[in-house]
């Protein structure tokens, strides 16, 4: 009957006793779908995930480098002075400051960007986070572990990163291992994803998740400019998230997994090349990264936000949105787009750290206050574009400076190559105090 109704009045110009009219049944069609959604999507029926601790690497002091020494290094190995004033350009403006780290072997004089020291920061970064996580858990070991998500976008060995954990850690052979790559800075909250719907169908489990970037072999030696500007953000960290379904583990744990949502637009062109690893004409690989990214990022960020709405908005916000939607369809009247209040909705916004640009966009669209954008802004500046882990330094932030209590929600957002977009929701269970291995303790 709505459907007639909708199509029928399409026919004719929409008088306005018509136009309340397919307002009042385009919301009672919306409320009827949504308490089928709820009923349908019982979070009773689903397992609850707690996340018992998580821990991000500090490099040594020995790794810390600054603006200058960085485009010192680079001197002596690009012999065009144009993509040197670009890379000093673009430096000064992605928001980085003198303290961020990078591997040992773009310290080194000369740099030796091979093989052996990409696996030597791989383990440096990936055994210093999982070693901080575990001398945290007291009463957890290791083989108390059932599953296991690593993610590293670029760096992809023979045997994978998750074997080299199993071995380190002598993980039992029953061990649910899986290694995620490609994905970008998204991949970390991708990998929240896959360890929370492996632990939904495998009881009393543990989940240890690892995230992080490699960048030794990665750096752009060529011409390319939008290939140089992987050089000028990307730094060396990562994380390790241990997850639990035990119900025993509540009480131990920080947080509760209550959401995650995931899109992707590869089935776009332009979305597919935005971030794309490639050679140049010279035969030099690097990373692309068009001049398409804010808009193709938009999108999908977009996207994200009508599901995460969805599920954590009040209905009346949501039938803001809807009217919205329809008067702008409709031209009844000239009206801006209506962006719902995600900033009212939680109490901590930890989008991911990629660029002072990003950050500026984030905030403008969504309303967020200077406060609320500090810790993706510090950590950016302290530890630069760590890429998928950039999250968690935040977290960590959030947590050295006191701002977690009992009940807070917060909100992970990270988007990369491919291109995706993923949110995570978590609820603090009880108030955080800060601990004395948080990577902020002394930087804040």
């Amino acid at each position: 009957m709505i459907a007639n109704y909708f199509l029928e009045s399409m026919k004719h110009p929409i008088s306005l006793p018509n136009y309340v009219a397919l307002l009042f049944l385009c919301s009672l069609l919306f409320v009827v779908i949504l308490v089928m959604h709820s009923l349908w999507m019982n979070p009773n029926n689903s397992k609850k995930i707690y996340l018992v601790d998580f821990a991000c690497y500090k490099p040594e002091a020995s790794n810390m480098i600054s603006k200058k020494g960085l485009l010192d290094g680079f001197r002596p190995h690009l012999d065009n002075n144009e993509t040197l004033e670009f890379m000093e350009r673009i430096i000064d403006k992605c928001g980085l400051g003198d303290s961020t780290y990078v591997p040992n072997a773009l310290i080194r004089d000369p740099p030796n960007p091979c093989m052996e020291e990409a696996r030597s920061e791989a383990e440096m970064v990936i055994f210093g986070a999982i070693d901080r996580l575990l001398a945290k858990m007291k009463g957890y070991v290791a083989k108390d572990i059932g599953i296991l998500v690593v993610n590293c976008s670029i760096f992809n060995v023979v045997p994978s990163l998750s074997a080299m954990i199993v071995n380190r850690y002598q993980f039992g052979d029953g061990i649910l291992s899986y290694n995620l790559s490609g994905m970008g800075c998204s991949s970390g909250l991708i990998a929240i994803g896959l360890a929370r719907n492996l632990l939904q169908v495998h009881p009393n489990s543990h989940a240890l998740v690892v995230s992080t970037e490699n960048i030794t072999q990665n750096y752009y030696l060529g011409k390319d400019r939008s290939k140089v500007l992987a050089n000028c953000i990307f730094r060396v960290g990562g994380a390790a998230i241990l997850l639990s379904n035990r119900p025993s583990d509540r009480r131990s744990s920080k947080y509760q997994l209550i959401h995650t949502v995931h899109v992707t637009t590869a089935y776009s062109d332009s979305s597919y090349k935005c971030i794309f690893q490639e050679e140049d004409g010279e035969g030099k690989l690097g990373v692309n990264i068009s001049r398409d990214l804010t808009s193709e990022a938009s999108k999908s960020i977009q996207l994200n936000l009508i599901t995460l709405g969805r599920l954590v908005l009040p209905v009346s916000k949501q039938l803001s949105f809807l009217i919205n939607q329809l008067i702008r369809s409709f031209h009844v009247a000239k009206i801006k787009p209506h962006v719902p209040e995600f900033n009212k909705t939680f109490d901590h916004f930890l989008p991911h750290a990629g660029g002072r640009p990003l950050l500026d966009e984030l905030q403008r669209v969504l309303g967020f206050r200077d406060f609320d954008m500090e810790p993706a802004r510090k950590t950016l500046y302290r530890y630069g574009n760590t890429s998928s882990s950039t999250v968690w330094y935040q977290l960590a932030y959030c947590e050295a400076s006191e701002r977690i209590k009992r009940g807070d929600s917060v909100w992970h957002i990270a988007f990369g190559s491919g291109f995706h977009c993923t949110s995570v929701v978590w609820r603090a269970i009880r108030t955080v105090d800060p601990e004395k291995d948080n990577p902020w303790i002394g930087e804040i």
